[in-house]
């Protein structure tokens, strides 16, 4: 097949070995001197070892070529450890390859291999209390239930049982491979609904994995789009529902899970409620 690949300038490479590190997947090698294409396999074309090249010996070139294999790279890249797949992730993930990076974290999850901390936002560094997956056991009754606590025992009148089953719930912070997602009934609300409809908890998140989102105000909807793809590549998902506002901007949760859906290859029937800002049920 003709693919973009890369095309390393033998005159030009002085064997330095400065664009090694840049190709986690394995790719090149330093040879008699010389850096190497070792793999057409393992080569994925887009070009992470182009600037730490001091002599700009590489290129990429569009030529005949065997295909990029995940499958294969992988086998190398968890050799050699926590740190080269965390690069190898990063580096599919920046340059947009997001049916590479599912295949990469199917691999590793049926290695058995710990990816929860592999896939957290680069930028969170997994550091964050916040962005940790937690599963959650709603309680049946309020925790305080009892207390002498006058302040306590007024909220505990009329304080509704928290369904949650998960942390986080906001998308952004979201691990696509957290485990509480597999087998999920999956709630999509917009941001809004839990503030306009007060059974929110009862009526809707009972029972159900959430995710929350607002497609007008957050900036990332591409992103979005592409963590949920990821989600529906990684999980079996057994349901999925949508609540989201009347307003017309909110119609952007439906577009959003279906180019997700799309993008990774699934089908689900999805049921849709809309809450008016009045709180009642359209």
């Amino acid at each position: 097949m003709k693919r973009q690949i890369i095309k390393i300038d033998e005159a030009k490479c002085t064997g330095c070995g400065a664009c090694i590190p840049g190709c986690p997947e394995g790719a090149l090698q330093i040879i008699d001197g010389k850096a190497r294409l070792v793999s057409d396999l393992f080569c994925d074309g887009l070009g992470a070892c182009l600037g730490t090249c001091p002599e700009g010996a590489i290129e990429v070139e569009e030529r005949e070529a065997e295909p990029y294999s995940e499958a294969i790279v992988m086998k190398n890249i968890m050799a050699a450890g926590e740190n080269t797949i965390k690069a190898h992730l990063n580096h599919l993930k920046s340059h947009g390859e997001t049916t590479y990076y599912s295949q990469a974290l199917e691999i590793l999850k049926a290695s058995d291999f710990n990816i929860e901390c592999l896939t957290t936002e680069e930028t969170m560094a997994c550091g964050c209390s916040g962005t940790h997956a937690r599963s959650i056991t709603p309680a049946q009754s309020p925790h305080t239930a009892g207390s002498k606590n006058p302040l306590i025992a007024e909220s505990n009148s009329t304080q509704a049982v928290n369904e949650l089953r998960q942390w986080p719930v906001q998308l952004t912070l979201i691990n696509p491979a957290a485990e509480y997602l597999e087998n999920c009934d999956l709630l999509i609300s917009a941001d809004c609904v839990p503030y306009a409809f007060g059974g929110f908890h009862g009526r809707f998140l009972k029972g159900k994995i959430v995710i929350t989102f607002c497609p007008k105000l957050d900036n990332d909807i591409e992103g979005y789009i592409d963590k949920l793809a990821q989600i529906f590549t990684l999980h079996t998902v057994k349901s999925v529902t949508i609540v989201r506002m009347e307003v017309p901007c909110c119609g952007g949760t439906e577009v959003i899970l279906k180019r997700a859906l799309e993008k990774s290859g699934k089908l689900h029937f999805v049921k849709v409620y809309v809450v008016s800002v009045d709180g009642t049920i359209i």
